[in-house]
């Protein structure tokens, strides 16, 4: 019979491809790990990992059962949340997962005031990118998503329960003052992550063009530095220049192009009163942004940017 060790060791050796990293990650001996496999595997009756030279890979059975693994233990520990929270919130933890943007300056204003408001209230914290966070969330691995989508982007799973945080403006970033993105028609640009490249490449052809992308990167200080040094021009959303601000790099704010940001749950209503806590204090985080308008490139690197409206 599967138990929830067994399927706990065999979700983290997914994670990591590796016994030791699995081991290394719940606190157990490589042999604890080990044993606790080769149980799981006698009671799937089926062959879950396979030897590749050094190293170890899951059969498409293990998959299987590792994809489940991970669903079953984050709602275990969601309904563990859940729980205490209903005592009044004196404990319990809420995990949330959210791109750099995001948890460098919405996030840690919430964790602030959460800390005043529920001190017993954890919460723990992921670097990822919007489509890992909502896959996360799917699983159970964490209990809220904060991302970025465009109001006409379909939902990438009904499951998905979204509360509207703020917009977030973008802005074209370059060495020169006073640019907009038709000056750039010619220009290399440099592209992120597919989402973000997907918006960029809609803001030009709005423009009458297509960008050629010569250079990509995800990193808000990479780009500003590859900027800088005239390996191209790139768009970058306001939070990501409140982030992180270079002083030789000019921004300007590209009219009419917004992204929204969601706080994203997933399952039926309503959320528990630790998750609802979250929301509430991500709303009010995030307040400051909802109508950005701000003369970026006026800024110093050193000064916060005044997102309020």
């Amino acid at each position: 019979m599967l138990n929830l060790v067994q399927l706990k060791v065999l979700a983290a050796v997914a994670r990591h491809g590796s016994v030791t990293e699995a081991a290394r990650e719940l606190h157990y001996s490589q042999p604890s790990v080990s044993h606790h496999l080769s149980r799981l595997e006698a009671a799937a009756g089926v062959k879950l990992v396979q030897r590749i030279g050094r190293g170890i890979r899951l059969t498409p059975e293990g998959q299987l059962l590792a994809n489940r693994a991970a669903e079953i233990i984050g709602r275990v520990d969601a309904a563990a949340n859940e729980l205490a929270a209903q005592v009044g919130l004196q404990a319990g933890r809420v995990r949330l997962a959210s791109n750099a943007s995001t948890l460098s300056t919405i996030v840690p204003k919430a964790a602030a005031s959460l800390t005043q408001a529920h001190p017993g209230l954890q919460l723990s914290l992921f670097d990822r990118h919007p489509v890992e966070a909502l896959q996360m969330l799917r699983h159970g691995e964490i209990d809220v998503a904060l991302v970025f989508r465009h109001a006409d982007a379909p939902l990438e799973d009904e499951g998905f329960r979204l509360v509207h945080i703020g917009d977030d403006p973008i802005y074209l970033i370059s060495r020169r003052p006073d640019d907009n993105l038709a000056n750039h028609r010619h220009s290399a640009w440099i592209g992120g992550c597919e989402r973000c490249q997907n918006e960029l490449t809609a803001m030009c052809r709005h423009e009458g063009f297509t960008p050629r992308i010569t250079s990509h990167s995800d990193d808000m200080v990479v780009v500003q530095a590859l900027v800088a040094a005239g390996i191209g021009v790139t768009t970058l959303p306001g939070l990501a220049l409140q982030a992180h601000r270079r002083p030789d790099v000019h921004a300007t704010e590209l009219t009419g192009f917004r992204r929204q940001i969601h706080a994203a749950t997933y399952g039926d209503p309503p959320d528990p009163p630790a998750v609802t806590a979250v929301l509430d204090a991500l709303t009010r985080a995030a307040a400051p942004t909802a109508s950005a308008r701000t003369a970026v490139d006026q800024i110093s690197p050193n000064t916060p940017l005044d997102l309020s409206p």
